[in-house]
């Protein structure tokens, strides 16, 4: 009896490491379809992907199996929105080795987040990101072309670098600072770590929104969604998926790393996929 109890308890822990490391391994991959009357005809069908807080993580030999997961879906254009480091335990190396084979598939736009300022290194990072070819973002605002056509993208500064003002009124000031250069009536994308800022991102309408930061809730309950993330607290609002204010789509990305927390909960790392379509103003998900 107590061999078979044993034996019982030794499977359950093996399920159980099962189990976490592959919550905490295995990429799963999340697609969009944003379908715009103001996107210029040479979008049709433009394809995003979106990653985020890669936080030092390691996917094989030279970032392979996560480059695996990119590259079959042969982007346009990629996008990251901050914490591609630890500032707890800082290690570039497995960043710049991604990044490195990123700019090789498609165009890069970056902003910071929180922990690229908290490392207290991110000048660096900074110079070493722009040697490979990263279009790093800085509350401004560029035009990406294709053909003869034209779209915009904003990026935001996180607001971890400043103790003057509260990161909202930071947020709002680049904001009133990158508005002055906005188009009307042009497509217009906005790069930001922080989600919980959407109702400010949508008062400026932009179409669509790209953000990180919550870790998908880092665990996630059924039929109620992330239990905790960084400046929600506990049952966040924003912490996967799309959201919808007016014109304005937010989509959150789950991230491909952890931090303070070790571990993910019913929560796989993510790669998220957008695929841009002239049409009405309407979302659908695929």
């Amino acid at each position: 009896m107590k061999f078979k109890k044993r034996i019982a308890i030794l499977l359950g822990l093996i399920f159980i490491i099962i189990f976490f490391y592959y919550q905490n391994n295995y990429i799963v991959k999340t697609t969009f379809t944003i379908q715009s009357d103001e996107l210029p005809e040479s979008f049709h069908n433009y394809k995003i992907v979106h990653l985020s807080d890669l936080h030092n993580k390691k996917f094989g030999s030279e970032q392979k199996y996560l480059l695996e997961k990119i590259v079959v879906e042969k982007p346009d254009l990629i996008v990251f929105t901050g914490d591609l480091i630890d500032s707890r335990r800082y290690n570039e190396k497995p960043s710049l080795t991604l990044i490195e084979q990123l700019v090789d598939l498609a165009p890069v736009y970056y902003v910071t987040g929180n922990h690229e300022w908290k490392s207290g290194k991110y000048e660096a990072l900074e110079e070493k990101l722009k040697k490979l070819g990263v279009h790093i973002l800085k509350n401004e605002t560029i035009t990406i072309t294709n053909g003869s056509d034209e779209i915009y993208i904003t990026g935001l500064d996180d607001p971890t670098f400043s103790n003057e003002n509260s990161e909202s009124e930071i947020m709002e000031q680049f904001l009133t600072e990158v508005a002055r250069n906005f188009h009307p009536n042009q497509f217009h994308i906005l790069l930001s770590h922080r989600p919980e800022l959407f109702p400010l991102y949508a008062e400026y309408r932009f179409d669509l929104v790209f953000s990180g930061h919550a870790h998908g809730g880092q665990f996630r309950l059924p039929f109620i969604g992330g239990l905790v993330a960084p400046n929600q607290g506990l049952f966040p609002k924003y912490t996967a998926v799309d959201h919808h204010i007016d014109q304005t789509t937010m989509i959150v990305s789950r991230g491909l790393g952890n931090s303070i927390i070790p571990v993910r909960i019913f929560n796989r790392l993510e790669i998220v996929v957008v695929t841009l379509q002239v049409n009405t103003k309407t979302f659908s998900r695929k």
